[in-house]
């Protein structure tokens, strides 16, 4: 049986050129050990990579959509085939190899230069995919999902109307909590970044040119104001200048400021840890079907709940939970629609509400309304 979403949405294209779930708190959500065989859904890759550096015994990564598969697949040959510094410049999160910027032409034949490396160890559909796609790769992978389009949207025409780049940058490296605040209500939150901030992340704006129009179906709060809440919280709260999510996001880069997976002390164990990856272009309802009783110890969910029913999605958890072990952990995220376990599968399932709010206070990926963790009976 198909996902409800691929009945409506079109799954032929690159969503999410990153995967934009903070994999720090996703890691010490899952506490993956040695034995553990661990699903996950793909996206882009980054976050199923970054369990491999925990050494688990196997982990599975599944997407409906062939474009992500796509996505996982190139970064799995770059780990094998490149060097930290040129995955690095593969994915787009620096422009050279060296701390010296080179010009756009260099860099481009660059990363033209280094998926032809990685190109064989690629299936032939997936080299197909990429290989009509050399002029796109020549801006970095990280760059080429519809959301990132949207983003650099912001960063480009959206943003220096309302701020400098000489504030952007002095918010960005701002380390003191209270300046921030200060910096935030006498600078930053100014009539223009209200005004069109609230446009921009509108759920019209947001749904059409960022995400998809039907993965709205179930929400109900306002998400520009939900967005600019969180958005406050990140620049305040939080420390900007150690966030590689909102460096991408005003910046169009992550510099030296890097996710769990592109960070240099994590390049080895994950490479390391290739051959215990597998992935499969399914729908998870369809893979779970095909996977006997207590298979699976950990699952990396992203925010796939929200774009379902209740009912679809009690059902779906009763699969997980069905193909869980015992002492089995979930991790998922809500964005805009609340999902969590319902009292009816409190006999299988049970919260772990304190770590899960403890981690979502440190969540650098600011936009998620709620960070859900639970623990299979």
């Amino acid at each position: 049986m198909p996902s409800e979403i691929a009945l409506t949405a079109n799954f032929s294209h690159i969503r999410y050129a990153q995967c934009w779930e903070d994999a720090d708190i996703l890691l010490d959500a899952l506490d993956i050990q040695s034995h553990h065989v661990c699903l996950s859904i793909a996206s882009a890759g980054d976050n199923t990579l970054a369990m491999l550096s925990r050494s688990p015994k196997r982990v599975i990564a599944v997407d409906l959509n062939p474009a992500q598969i796509a996505c996982l697949e190139l970064r799995v040959a770059a780990y094998r085939e490149l060097t930290h510094p040129e995955l690095l410049v593969l994915i787009g999160s620096r422009n050279s190899l060296e701390e010296t910027e080179e010009n756009d032409a260099k860099v481009a034949k660059l990363r033209i230069d280094l998926y032809r490396r990685c190109r064989l160890q690629l299936s032939p559909n997936t080299r197909e995919f990429w290989d009509v796609r050399l002029n796109a790769i020549a801006q970095g992978i990280g760059t080429l999902g519809k959301f990132e389009h949207y983003l650099t949207v912001f960063r480009r025409y959206i943003l220096p109307l309302i701020h400098s780049r000489e504030d952007i940058i002095a918010f960005l490296r701002e380390d003191n909590a209270e300046k921030r605040k200060i910096f935030y209500e006498k600078r930053w939150n100014n009539w223009r970044w209200q005004l069109l901030f609230r446009g921009f992340f509108s759920q019209f704006v947001l749904g059409r040119m960022g995400r998809d129009p039907s993965f709205f179906k179930y929400v109900e709060d306002n998400i520009a104001s939900h967005l600019l809440q969180r958005t406050r919280y990140a620049l305040t709260t939080l420390n900007p200048a150690k966030n590689p999510y909102l460096h991408w996001i005003v910046m169009g880069q992550h510099l030296n400021v890097l996710p769990y997976a592109l960070r240099p002390e994590n390049f080895e164990a994950i490479r390391t840890n290739l051959d215990c990856l597998e992935w499969h272009c399914i729908a998870l309802e369809d893979f779970l079907d095909t996977l006997q009783e207590s298979t699976i110890d950990r699952y990396n969910l992203s925010d796939i709940f929200e774009l379902m029913s209740v009912d679809n999605y009690h059902q779906l958890l009763k699969k997980l939970v069905r193909v869980g072990r015992s002492k089995g952990r979930l991790a998922y995220w809500n964005l805009l629609v609340s999902r969590k376990r319902p009292d009816s599968m409190a006999h299988c399932l049970r919260p772990l509400s304190n770590l899960a709010h403890h981690l979502y206070q440190q969540d650098k990926v600011f936009f998620y309304k709620k960070f859900i963790v639970e623990e299979i009976i």
